[in-house]
């Protein structure tokens, strides 16, 4: 090979067909995979293989994808979603999720990791999909049968740091810096010596999922281990690189970042000096909702716990925008309150938030039922994007844990130790589950058969009606707006929202206490409002409803404990 004016060693080999082997050899010294390899069935260490993306039979040429405003997600662990924990096995699963109202599932990252179990966050080879779930053509097939059911595809991407075990990435160029340091160690070159090289193998690897596999939206994960201070940041390089990808393409691209900044110019126009990404998590959200239902308060759930901040969230999006947190010990994150809702994912549950506990629990284990059913409603009533952990749809109580299989054992016990000491600001002092064992991971798999039973069926059903009206009501499809809440009582946990589009007006009642509570009434407007949804209800196995059907001005309201109730405002009468 011969090497070029900016690094590249090139040559050319003719008359190769897909399914050759092939590795590099380096200094004439050492066999490596090629970094941007698109198949690896060998696993991580050995040989890549080439892969012909044009022999896919794809039978989507009419998918146009899906707004961002259109977007109700589904996370999913492929390995944990069925019990094969393959590609093909998902495909079986999609109409029952589509059914429900899903819109669009999010793929853990599957890239190739060491092993065969992984949350895959340890994936060394970005271009290449895990061999163990299916490969190329088992992803693309997926793809495929989404768009079929008219579900968008978001694939979790991770370009702040490769896994521990197989990272040949430093042996072919300066991708990381020492100047830089991450949680994994040693960060990527974003703004080095060689940098705008290390920016393209990333800028070509979302290219590459948009172009060669069909998915809609890519989540960049932790997206503040990104260290970069040129005046050209990746992130708004990505941006524009991914607009002008999804022009080619006639169709939405969509770039979600995970962030802990808080901050609004992640999502900001270019124009406005922000990056241009289409939207972000918001933590603050899930903090607010999980410490108001569990009254936890380690680590960084110190900074919540009170219903004004899940008021603050609702109607700006953070609680923290420039706002002293006692977690950090320093002011956190800035406005965002001139944003429209539909920038900002929102959830009750999620892969980090249930699997990054000391057990792995889900918040039904933690709230109960009648908690569960009032986290729903404070997502899909929102006037946000929601996401949904695999699983909590029909309260599965199985535990999400993390787990690895990296074949060196002192790698294994570097992880335990890691976990002990991550669970430390938590209070935590049992055991962790043991990443390493196979047993972590098979406990972590769903049971499906439990949406079949009470109390999941009823659940189940509780989340599809609160889907329904959120596709039907226009004050609840109304994302450019968010809402006007407020705490709702004088000491308790109740927290009432309103939302509107033109003449359709909406109220939801939340009491997060373990106490019925005299909620005060935000019903300041004449004319009547019609119950539409009280999951207090019989029907949603609760305790028995006790607020009225219809409410007016001044009326006196009692919410049992545990509960929520949507009102719509109906049409006045004239003349």
């Amino acid at each position: 090979m011969v090497r070029d004016c900016r690094g590249y060693w090139r040559t050319t080999v003719e008359e190769v067909p897909a399914g050759t082997d092939y590795l590099y050899r380096l200094d004439r010294k050492i066999d490596r995979p090629d970094p941007a390899s698109h198949w690896q069935p060998f696993g991580i260490d050995r040989a890549s293989r080439l892969v012909d993306h044009s022999a896919f039979a794809w039978h989507d040429g009419s998918w146009g994808g899906r707004r961002l405003d259109e977007l109700v997600i589904y996370e999913l662990h492929v390995g944990t979603f069925t019990p094969e924990g393959t590609f093909a096995a998902v495909i079986p699963r999609l109409a029952q999720l589509a059914e429900l109202g899903i819109t669009a599932i999010e793929l853990m990252p599957v890239a190739q990791f060491p092993g065969e179990r992984n949350w895959g966050y340890d994936g060394v080879h970005p271009f290449a999909a895990q061999d163990s779930y299916g490969g190329p053509d088992g992803f693309k097939a997926l793809v495929d049968a989404c768009h079929g059911e008219g579900l968008a595809v978001v694939l979790d991407v991770v370009y702040n740091h490769l896994g521990p075990a197989g990272n040949y990435l430093r042996e072919f160029g300066p991708y990381f810096t020492a100047r830089y340091h991450s949680p994994w160690g040693e960060a990527v070159n974003f703004d080095g010596g060689d940098s705008d090289e290390v920016r393209r193998y990333f800028i070509e690897n979302a290219r590459h999922w948009f172009r060669r596999y069909h998915v809609d939206a890519l989540r960049l994960d932790a997206i503040h281990a990104i260290y970069d201070f040129s005046a050209k940041p990746f992130l708004l390089e990505l941006g524009e690189e991914v607009r002008q990808q999804s022009k080619q393409l006639e169709r939405p691209c969509l770039l979600i970042a995970e962030s802990d900044l808080n901050d609004s110019r992640v999502i900001r126009p270019p124009q406005a000096g922000g990056y241009g990404l289409d939207a972000q998590w918001s933590d603050d959200f899930h903090h607010a909702v999980h410490t108001l239902l569990t009254g936890e308060s380690q680590g960084y759930y110190r900074d919540f716990g009170r219903c004004e901040d899940l008021v603050l969230t609702l109607r700006e999006g953070f609680a923290y925008a420039w706002r002293y947190s006692n977690y950090r010990r320093r002011r956190h994150g800035n406005s965002a309150v001139d944003l429209p809702g539909r920038q900002f994912v929102v959830c009750s549950q999620n892969h980090d938030q249930v699997g990054n506990r000391l057990t792995g629990e889900r918040l039904i284990t933690l709230a109960g039922f009648e908690g569960a059913k009032i986290a729903a409603a404070a997502v899909l009533l929102a006037p946000f994007l929601p996401l949904l952990f695999m699983g909590e749809e029909y309260g599965e109580t199985a535990p999400f844990n993390y787990f690895v299989s990296f074949p060196d054992p002192e790698l294994n016990e570097a992880v335990r130790r890691g976990r002990r000491e991550e669970f430390r600001s938590f209070h935590w002092h049992r055991e962790p589950a043991d990443p390493g064992s196979e047993a972590t991971f098979e406990s972590s798999k769903l049971c499906w058969q439990r949406r079949h039973e009470a109390p999941g069926r009823e659940l189940l059903a509780f989340y599809r009606r609160l889907l329904e009206l959120r596709r039907e009501i226009p004050a609840l499809r109304n994302l450019e707006e968010k809402c006007d809440a407020a705490v709702a009582g004088n000491g308790g946990k109740a927290v009432w929202m309103t939302r509107r589009d033109a003449d359709c007006r909406i109220l939801v009642l939340m009491n997060f206490d373990e106490v019925a509570c005299q909620p005060v009434s935000p019903v300041a407007d004449e004319g009547a409002w019609e119950k539409l949804l009280d999951s207090a209800d019989a029907a949603w196995l609760g305790p028995g409803a006790t607020l009225p059907e219809r409410i007016e001005q001044g009326s006196r309201l009692e919410m049992p404990a545990r509960s929520c109730a949507l009102y719509r405002q109906l049409p006045s009468r004239k003349g």
